[in-house]
């Protein structure tokens, strides 16, 4: 179909024919180029598929008229190089509102009043994309010349012609507008009807129609409506977006006895697409081989698009690999009439196939559901098919993997990259050490941050603070379960990756070492994190002064106690408790009552968890008078106990021969202060009236309390 940058005329319109006016020059030695000379409207321009720049000229103009007429402009386009993207997508892009072109000057535009300035010289830029609506090859061959009169003898201008046709309603108006024009080609009317579509003025399209249908009436069929006005129009109704007349367009060419071509179905399958149909888009295509015609390159590149907007990138990488299997069988290009260059055009579609791709992988990672298993399938799908991504499609997927589900496509992503490629961007490895954390998959992060340090790029400040915040995650869990050969592990392998470890780390481990009763590993802990110059908090001394109470190192416990009294680090609520629960298993309880005596003179008042502290200092060394003692006089503070006061003192009384108290003390915490007391502490009084020979009525003790991991799990 033409374009709109050639037309052969009769009156006073500047055309140009399909090859154009070639000019070949060097200079110098320079390289060689080809200049096509080509002419048409401010409008969308296309190439064909040897990659000649043909049609009309895109640029702002200062005498822009509207309609889709701007100033006419003579433009020189250089032959660009094969690229990846070009003809036969070129539509497609379009339709997702992509750019695709190259360069071009203007040598000379057009006056207001219709002719040529000399030295008017504008840059601008050439926009790629079907000017005939659905590709094809419908203008003819006619070439001629430029400048020539109309039949009346007088020069036409078309853009007062294009104005005055987009204020036209009904053919009335069209003959009134036309009446003084003459003979004029049938290429020029459907120029113009494209160009009332793309201004959304449907009705004057169609009101050209209409009087081209008369005129077909009044001179016998000399002119009339045709395949291109008709295509022309179907063209108008998609750029107008008013596709409910399609069917009307496509009625009327059936009852005039125009048979559709393949930029016909081009251009239907466009519309369907626009309108949201992709099923109704692709079932034109089989429509299209039923009627015994060849699709062209925008025929599979439209029916690329539809799996595109179904987001289907299996669907699209299939139908490509049958395209390219029809290719390599010769039942593509057989033909040979040179109209398609089908190597390149394959070329295209697989570069387009992997665009669609990549981008329905997108989608599917930013969606609300979990699809990594179908991204991970159309991964290994697409190596399968000889197609895989590039490190930058890869790069764009990783970064778009935001959610802790994504890990599994991140980490593919990664390896990838690591494989094939030499280099990877560094806020991309930063951006998964930060998914994997989220994720939980801390080890995973530390093998990354390991090859940024092993094979580069070498990591930034953005990659210590990530690894190291994932290593206080997982010291933390090593503090809070006391899994303190894991804390230790992680400090070593902090250390052996340059991670210099803080205070805060060296005192999870420290805390870690501490409820495990891990005395000596505490001690050497606390000694390295000296020698690392890490200065000890109270936090540190109080972790370290637990591990040896619980070691029963009393005597080491207060040279630790000693000595962070002489450097000066103060005392807060967890150290006093400490102390007072050290001093109490030495039997040292004068040094108990200096400790809440400072305690009290430091403005910090003892809780039930200090007394509980030295009640467990005092059964734990078989002291249960004192136990007894130091629980009342709680009590008398105001301080009322908890459940586990009464579980240590019970502990305590069952363990000194005093089974019959701790049998009253149990039935007192469970049945009159209503406590729910552990079962070692039920069991603790079973055993002890059994070992001593005192009766007890288990009817009034009741069952045996249930696992609290049982309770839990339940």
């Amino acid at each position: 179909m033409q374009t709109l940058g050639y037309w052969p005329l009769k009156g006073d319109l500047w055309i140009v024919s399909e090859s154009g006016f070639e000019r070949r020059s060097s200079n110098n030695g320079r390289r060689r180029r080809k200049t096509i000379w080509g002419l048409g409207f401010s409008s969308l321009l296309a190439d064909d598929s040897r990659g000649n720049g043909y049609g009309g000229c895109y640029g702002k103009s200062r005498f822009d008229l509207g309609y889709g007429f701007s100033k006419l402009k003579v433009g020189r386009f250089c032959k660009p190089k094969k690229n990846s993207l070009g003809s036969s997508v070129a539509l497609v892009f379009a339709l997702e509102q992509q750019a695709i072109g190259s360069e071009f000057q203007i040598e000379e535009e057009f006056n207001s009043n219709g002719t040529l300035s000399e030295n008017s010289e504008i840059d601008g830029n050439l926009h790629l994309s079907s000017a005939n609506n659905g590709g094809g090859k419908e203008q003819p061959k006619k070439e001629t010349g430029v400048g020539s009169e109309g039949e009346n003898g007088g020069k036409v201008n078309v853009r007062e012609l294009g104005l005055s046709l987009g204020l036209a309603k009904t053919a009335d108006d069209v003959d009134e507008i036309l009446k003084d024009k003459g003979e004029l080609p049938l290429q020029v009317y459907s120029t113009l009807i494209r160009g009332l579509g793309r201004e959304k003025l449907l009705d004057s399209a169609f009101a050209v129609h209409e009087w081209l249908k008369r005129k077909k009436e009044e001179t016998n069929g000399v002119i009339g409506p045709n395949l291109f006005i008709y295509n022309s129009l179907l063209g108008a109704v998609k750029q107008s977006e008013k596709y409910g007349e399609m069917e009307k367009i496509l009625n009327d060419m059936s009852q005039e006895g125009v048979v559709p071509n393949i930029v016909t179905y081009n251009t239907i399958m466009a519309i369907y697409l626009e309108k949201g149909q992709g099923v109704k888009a692709l079932n034109i295509l089989q429509e299209i081989q039923k009627k015994g015609l060849t699709p062209s390159p925008v025929s599979y590149s439209t029916a690329l698009l539809a799996y595109r907007r179904m987001e289907d990138g299996n669907s699209a990488l299939k139908f490509f690999v049958e395209i390219r299997e029809k290719y390599q069988k010769g039942e593509i290009g057989k033909d040979g009439n040179g109209d398609e260059d089908w190597e390149n055009e394959l070329f295209k579609l697989e570069n387009f196939t992997i665009r669609i791709c990549y981008q329905v992988m997108r989608r599917w990672l930013v969606s609300r559901s979990n699809l990594s298993t179908e991204v991970l399938k159309l991964l290994m799908a697409m190596d399968n098919a000889g197609i895989p991504l590039g490190r930058s499609e890869y790069e764009r997927l990783l970064w778009a993997c935001t959610r802790e589900d994504h890990y599994l496509v991140a980490k593919e992503l990664y390896d990838r990259i690591r494989e094939k490629y030499f280099d990877i961007s560094l806020s991309v490895c930063n951006h998964l050490i930060w998914l994997m954390g989220k994720a939980k998959k801390w080890w995973t992060a530390l093998e990354i941050y390991e090859d940024l340090l092993d094979k580069g790029p070498k990591p930034n400040n953005m990659s210590h603070e990530l690894i190291v915040s994932h290593f206080n995650i997982l010291l933390t869990a090593a503090r809070k379960r006391g899994i303190w050969r894991w804390g230790i592990r992680l400090l070593n392998k902090m250390e052996e990756k340059g991670l210099k470890p803080g205070t805060k780390e060296w005192n999870a481990v420290l805390v870690a070492c501490s409820k495990a009763s891990e005395t000596t590993a505490a001690v050497k802990i606390f000694k390295r994190m000296v020698e690392q110059g890490q200065k000890p908090t109270s936090l540190s001394y109080g972790a370290l002064l637990s591990a040896l109470e619980k070691g029963k190192l009393y005597d080491e416990a207060r040279q630790v106690w000693e000595h962070m009294l002489k450097v000066g680090v103060e005392p807060n609520l967890y150290v006093y408790t400490i102390m007072a629960s050290v001093f109490a298993g030495h039997g040292k309880f004068n040094l108990v009552e200096t400790v809440l005596s400072e305690m009290n003179s430091s403005g910090i008042e003892p809780t039930v968890v200090t007394y509980n502290a030295i009640i467990s200092g005092c059964a734990r060394n078989d002291m249960s008078s004192a136990a007894f003692e130091w629980f009342h006089r709680m009590k008398a503070h105001n301080i009322p106990p908890n459940n586990v006061s009464y579980e240590m003192l019970i502990e305590a009384l069952a363990r000194d021969s005093k089974p019959r108290l701790a049998y009253e003390l149990y039935l007192k915490a469970a049945k009159t202060e209503d406590f729910d007391l552990s079962p070692k502490a039920y069991d603790m009084v079973v055993e002890s009236s059994k070992l001593y020979g005192i009766p007890i009525d288990l009817r009034v003790l009741g069952p045996r309390p249930p696992d609290r991991k049982d309770t839990v799990n339940k």
